[in-house]
């Protein structure tokens, strides 16, 4: 008998616990397990941030996003995306760093198309490389808070738990650049924001920040394969993903300069994401 027909034969509770198991199957195969230490677990394929207890929605016109308030100091907790550019300008992200190997390289192509981006820093990386902390700064770049241990599963955490992988990552960030310079962003780690994050995150003026386009560059697939995935996604909307930490980037460093060339032949802008709602 043919899996239709068996189907067919199926009762209403068979057929719900088959559809969870499916789901459930599914879920797996785009699960990304909690990884601490030197290399931080990859992304999960959440473009746009995923919220663990929102409305639901995408947050993608960068304003507002998941259904967000303002807070104090004008900070809204809604996902941003957009660009404080406007128009069809590019926000370049580096995640994952410092590191001393990848992040000066990574610096040296921005400088070299005169591009600044939002550097989204592990706070215990930033701590043990002030020095290129204060690099990213004094380049004109922005800093983001990507907590301290890259948990990509902190959504089902404890909301003391997030509070403290957040606040602490800022501090350590905010040491390393030895003043003077404000962390303006959250990124949580995989896109794992809840309603709680972005309110912490927001009341101590980070604005919550998601991505549009996710390079892939972290799973090294390539040089090319991460510049065509950048050309092919850059429609999904202006926030690109790249890593400059987690490993061997030298195809972070090759990619990112093929991309920026692409983007100046396209006469795209490139900016910063919003900070505040425009």
């Amino acid at each position: 008998m043919d899996f239709k027909a068996r189907m067919g034969k199926l009762g209403n509770r068979s057929r719900v616990a088959l559809a969870v198991a499916v789901a459930v199957v599914a879920a797996t195969a785009w699960g990304v397990p909690t990884v601490t230490g030197s290399i931080p677990a990859p992304h999960q394929n959440a473009a746009h941030g995923r919220d663990a207890t929102a409305d639901g929605h995408s947050g993608q016109d960068g304003a507002q996003g998941n259904g967000g308030g303002t807070q104090q100091g004008g900070v809204p907790d809604g996902i941003a995306h957009a660009s404080e550019a406007g128009g069809n300008a590019v926000n370049i992200t580096i995640d994952d760093g410092p590191d001393p190997v990848w992040t000066p390289k990574v610096l040296d192509v921005l400088k070299r198309y005169g591009v600044k981006a939002t550097f989204c820093m592990i706070g215990p990386q930033a701590k043990a490389h002030p020095d290129l902390v204060k690099q990213v700064v004094a380049g004109g770049h922005r800093l983001c808070d990507h907590t301290v241990d890259h948990d990509t599963s902190m959504d089902k955490k404890p909301v003391a738990y997030q509070e403290k992988e957040i606040l602490d990552a800022k501090k350590m960030i905010e040491e390393a650049a030895g003043g003077g310079a404000n962390v303006l962003y959250y990124r949580a780690p995989g896109g794992s924001f809840t309603p709680d994050s972005r309110r912490i995150a927001a009341a101590n003026g980070m604005r919550p920040l998601g991505w549009n386009v996710d390079s892939k560059d972290f799973t090294r697939p390539g040089t090319a394969a991460i510049v065509d995935t950048v050309k092919k996604e850059i429609g999904n909307g202006p926030t690109v993903l790249f890593h400059d930490g987690g490993g061997d980037r030298q195809q972070t460093v090759d990619a990112l300069g093929q991309v920026l060339g692409w983007l100046k032949e396209q006469g795209r802008l490139t900016g910063f994401p919003v900070q505040t709602t425009p």
